[in-house]
């Protein structure tokens, strides 16, 4: 067996992203799924996702030989010495995290595995899961009347999708979460090139670790919602909420990331993680009402939104209006809890039609959107969802979308009203061109 032989249970984002740079590492990967048809599609070089970057650096170890691909569990399991657990962990319907999966992965691997094993928790679970993790494989160990030693880490990811490469390659940190010695030299191992980098490793225990990735992404959400709150308020003042931004980053204390109004936060992390640990906390008796008045805020800034339409027309019946972006965030086809899932079934209900562009996610949007085939209509490019439009709704901010032609917009509204609910653009600028403009908590200051 190679040493640095990894087998990485599961290749949705966290897994194929994680498996791609291990293999870029000069780790020798095998990735593994039970959907048949994506491992299919991947044996024949071809992604099931899109993520800026990911593609050439797969394609290179293709080339390489240095990942692989599998529906057969067991002899990945049995060939490596690293497994990674990368499966989904959604959110259950009282906001904790189904860790079905999870247990399932454990469940197999305490039933295969004949020697030593480091098991890595690369899923974001909540705390308490790396000993969960570690009682169900001893379980089917003893059912199997085996000895073996094995460790559990709890490794958490911190990608930003769109920028996921970047992040695993570059990372401000790597949190290695266990109480082995040995397990974490073999985790300096497999992160040997950004060891030998001088990026900074956190070693703590698995519980800590655990509750790191929570509290990052749960902070980040709440910063979102305060600066989200505060253009509500812009609104109402007359103030402008994104030269409040820049000065209050100005502040070391603060810091200018994450202070950017617009159209609430969405994505597979935010959402699902301050549920989580909302739902955690809950478990133990507390009430973290920060984070639940953050997760409160990020609802009320959706519909906002869509007030904020609303309340320029008399009515909405029989209005068009064009949509740009539908992926909760650029460079990326994630359409998960994104603003466009709320914010378009609620226009449709008060009598819209849609027309929407995206320059990523439009596949992805007609599963979203399957019970609004007659309302919505997708189109091929950001200027198709203009002609005789009367209005239009930036909600994505790809970079596309940055350098319209306001000339050729002005021209193809019906009605010249430009809703930025990012922000891209300045007030000013905009009315030279005849447009009527709505930003986000703008106002006229």
């Amino acid at each position: 067996m190679y040493e640095n032989k990894i087998s990485i249970i599961g290749t949705g984002y966290v897994g194929l992203v994680a498996g791609v740079c291990l293999a870029d590492f000069g780790n020798n990967i095998i990735n593994v799924d039970i959907d048949e048809e994506k491992i299919k599609k991947l044996q024949n070089k071809k992604m099931p996702l899109y993520e800026r970057g990911l593609k050439e650096i797969f394609d290179k170890n293709i080339e390489e030989k240095r990942i692989s691909f599998t529906t057969k569990i067991e002899k990945a399991i049995g060939d490596s010495q690293v497994i990674f657990i990368a499966v989904g962990t959604p959110s259950n319907g009282d906001g904790s995290a189904d860790l079905n999966a999870v247990k399932k992965v454990a469940k197999t691997i305490g039933n295969i595995i004949n020697e030593y094993k480091v098991i890595v928790n690369k899923s974001t679970v909540p705390v308490g899961t790396a000993k969960k993790v570690k009682n169900i494989i001893q379980d089917q160990l003893e059912k199997r009347e085996k000895n073996i030693s094995f460790d559990v880490v709890s490794n958490p990811e911190f990608l930003r999708e769109g920028k996921a490469i970047y992040d695993f390659t570059h990372p401000d940190r790597i949190v290695i979460g266990s109480n082995s010695k040995k397990a974490k030299k073999i985790m300096q191992n497999v992160y040997r090139a950004l060891y030998l980098n001088n990026v900074p490793f956190v070693f703590t225990s698995p519980q800590t670790a655990e509750l790191i990735k929570y509290a990052s992404n749960a902070f980040l959400a709440t910063k979102i919602s305060f600066i989200n709150e505060m253009s509500i308020l812009c609104d109402k003042v007359d103030g402008n909420v994104q030269t409040i931004a820049k000065t209050m980053g100005m502040d070391g204390r603060i810091g200018d990331k994450f202070l950017h109004a617009g159209p609430g936060y969405g994505g597979s992390c935010f959402p699902k993680d301050t549920k989580a640990i909302v739902k955690t906390a809950g478990d133990y008796g507390l009430n973290l009402r920060v984070i639940q008045a953050g997760i409160e805020a990020n609802k009320k800034q959706k519909m906002y939104m869509v007030e904020k339409i609303e309340n320029y027309y008399e009515t909405l019946e029989g209005k068009k209006l064009g949509i740009l972006g539908l992926s909760f965030k650029p460079e990326t086809d994630d359409m998960r809890e994104s603003a466009s899932l709320t914010i378009l079934p609620e226009l449709i209900k008060k009598g819209v039609k849609i027309m929407a562009y995206d320059p990523e996610a439009i596949k992805v949007a007609k599963c979203y959107f399957k019970n609004f085939d007659k309302d919505i209509i997708y189109c091929d490019n950001e200027y198709e969802v203009m002609k005789n439009a009367d209005g239009l709704v930036l909600l994505t901010e790809w970079n596309q979308f940055r350098r319209l032609d306001l000339n050729k917009v002005k021209e193809l509204l019906k009605q010249p009203i430009f809703f930025d609910f990012r922000n891209v653009y300045k007030k000013d600028e905009i009315k030279e061109y005849g447009l009527n403009y709505i930003g986000v908590g703008i106002g006229n200051s």
